[in-house]
């Protein structure tokens, strides 16, 4: 889900940090985080019947060393190409710089892994939710968690909460809407397989058939040269097509989220990966000691608050 360069120019310190540099008392926090989530991973008979009772064996189970990875000693994550700011800094996943590479860099970090131990790998958006054996231990890609995408693999915990935007250029008629019932008329296109389609064709149910594209990018060129009238992508990547990108379009508006509950996005993993539950304590003790919320301060500052469509 594209966007270009993120404006922050600071990288972020937390890739770089040691496992063994962590105090005591995360580590107790971490563990007790990994009681409850690795309880819930897949795991056969056998091993259960191994392995102690109590938080730090729960612990060592999702240390590195015991972790069952793609390679042994490394972890394996995948992104598309391009990988876009503000998730990514100058489609380079591996400098750290980004939101997304933050994340991923810290995921790692609290797993027991160092920078040089995470191995990137290229995987189309499609194809990380799609059925299937995977060769990344967890895919990081702005994937919304969904039900129906639960069916073909495993998410983590949400690593952010997002909302989707309505991107128009300025003298298009759907700059002018504020509510969804304003857009019914308009020509929109989103990214296939996205939250963003699924917003045009169930919140705004536009009149005309939507134009669907296989990437961002492809629908930004759509909108540029007048083929679309607006796109829908999430609210991050709008600021950054309206300041950076397209300057001469608006961000229309933001959807809530449905039901008042958030979309987020979460770190996608084989159905019935041995690690979803090590992953997923990782990226709770990210949220619950206010990792997440500084990162996201850093890197998506920009995503702040637009006009709701309603």
């Amino acid at each position: 889900m594209p966007v270009a360069n993120q404006r922050v120019h600071h990288a972020d310190p937390l890739p770089h940090r040691r496992a063994t540099r962590r105090a005591a008392p995360f580590a107790v926090g971490l563990a007790v985080l990994l009681t409850a989530a690795v309880g819930c991973a897949p795991q056969d008979d056998t091993d259960a019947a191994k392995s102690p009772a109590g938080p730090s064996a729960e612990a060592a189970a999702c240390a590195k060393g015991r972790l069952a990875t793609e390679t042994a000693g490394k972890l394996t994550v995948g992104t598309d190409k391009p990988a876009y700011a503000p998730w990514f800094r100058d489609d380079d996943p591996t400098s750290g710089k980004g939101f997304e590479s933050a994340v991923a860099y810290a995921v790692a970090d609290r797993l027991g892994y160092a920078r040089t131990d995470v191995v990137w790998q290229t995987v189309p958006f499609n194809s990380a939710v799609a059925p299937g054996a995977k060769k990344f231990d967890f895919d990081v890609n702005q994937i919304s968690i969904s039900d129906e995408r639960r069916r073909a693999v495993d998410f983590s915990s949400g690593y952010y909460d997002v909302r989707q935007a309505v991107v128009a250029l300025k003298d298009s008629p759907a700059a002018k809407a504020t509510t969804a019932e304003g857009l019914k008329g308009v020509k929109l296109g989103a990214q296939v397989g996205t939250t963003s389609l699924d917003v045009v064709n169930d919140v705004i149910k536009p009149g005309k058939a939507p134009a669907v594209f296989q990437k961002n990018d492809f629908a930004k060129t759509a909108l540029k040269n007048g083929q679309v009238d607006a796109i829908v992508v999430d609210l991050p990547t709008a600021f950054y097509i309206t300041s950076a990108e397209v300057t001469d379009a608006k961000i229309v508006g933001r959807f809530e989220a449905g039901g008042g509950k958030a979309e987020q996005f979460g770190l996608v993993l084989d159905k019935g990966s041995r690690l979803t539950g090590c992953v997923s304590a990782a990226v709770d003790s990210l949220r619950k000691d206010g990792t997440l919320a500084k990162l996201e301060k850093k890197w998506l500052s920009e995503a702040v608050d637009a006009p709701v469509l309603k």
